[in-house]
């Protein structure tokens, strides 16, 4: 069963003869009646009652054709959503936690003002998850820990962070791994990029943080630290955005670590009208606002 037979039945349901289809279809009669009857054989059961030169609708032909009128509508938007001009359809869309908690909200809700037609279906994931959803055409495309590695995707720096190590209060100040030899680090999955840079910058001091405790909450990850139980790396957005973020204290990371772009990335040549109208939207300043020193 395909489109183009399901075009053809219905052309001659409405036509109410199978020359009069073949004629709007700009096809010979002799070819519907072939694909109609292969259409009849892979679903089992006639869609005609043939009667000399009338056919007219079955039982099953009847059942079948609100179906058939649905799958070529469908098509149709589907068509529409990929290669139209007008955003519509489904974007599948992913992000970082971070991200999704900090900055996408009001560009969402901007966006959903101006597109209506678009259903924005969010996930949230580590970076290294989200690229590989992105390459695997899951997603259409995903805020990620930037810089883009992969030659298959394509993408713009939007968001500018900054990454701090969250220690409780009364701990000394951290200026190398070092000064955390024996403090458990919490952090998300290895997929997490802001992990993988807080472990690289134990690796270049020759360390490894004591103990790895994988948590995916930054509001848990706050509670642990606040209670004393370890350190945690997130960006100082989402950190000053959480209740009790006054009982802990951050520190500055080197640059090389703590500084770092979230992109917007695609699968290259995929971009659609739904994902250029949200690019549209991205801030066009991508300037870093400065943040304040946490005293030491």
């Amino acid at each position: 069963m395909d489109l183009t037979q399901l075009k053809m039945f219905c052309a001659v349901v409405e036509e109410g003869s199978i020359a009069r289809a073949a004629d709007r279809l700009h096809r010979v009669p002799s070819n519907l009646t072939t694909r109609l009857r292969q259409l009849e054989e892979n679903l089992g059961v006639d869609l005609f009652i043939r009667e000399r030169q009338r056919l007219r609708l079955s039982p099953s032909g009847s059942i079948f054709l609100d179906y058939a009128e649905r799958l070529l509508k469908l098509a149709d938007e589907a068509r529409a959503a990929v290669a139209g001009d007008q955003p519509a359809g489904t974007l599948a869309l992913g992000s970082m936690q971070a991200t999704a908690a900090v900055h996408l909200p009001q560009l969402l809700a901007r966006y959903h003002q101006q597109f209506p037609e678009v259903s924005v279906q969010l996930t949230t994931r580590p970076t290294g998850e989200l690229i590989e959803a992105v390459l695997a055409g899951q997603l259409a495309a995903a805020f990620v820990d930037g810089p883009l590695s992969s030659p298959n995707l394509e993408g713009v720096a939007v968001y500018l962070e900054e990454l701090v190590l969250v220690m409780p209060q009364q701990h000394a100040p951290v200026r190398t791994p070092a000064d955390l030899e024996q403090i458990p680090l919490f952090a998300f999955r290895p997929t997490c990029s802001f992990r993988r840079r807080i472990e690289g910058w134990y690796r270049e001091a020759g360390l490894a943080p004591a103990r790895v405790m994988e948590i995916d909450s930054y509001h848990t990850m706050l509670g642990c630290v606040a209670a004393g139980s370890g350190v945690a790396c997130m960006p100082r957005s989402v950190l000053e955005t959480l209740p009790g973020h006054e009982a802990v204290r951050a520190c500055k990371l080197p640059e090389e670590i703590g500084r770092t772009w979230t992109w917007l990335a695609w699968r290259k040549g995929t971009r659609s009208a739904s994902l250029d109208a949200l690019v549209k939207l991205l801030p066009e300043n991508r300037e870093f606002s400065p943040v304040l020193e946490v005293p030491a």
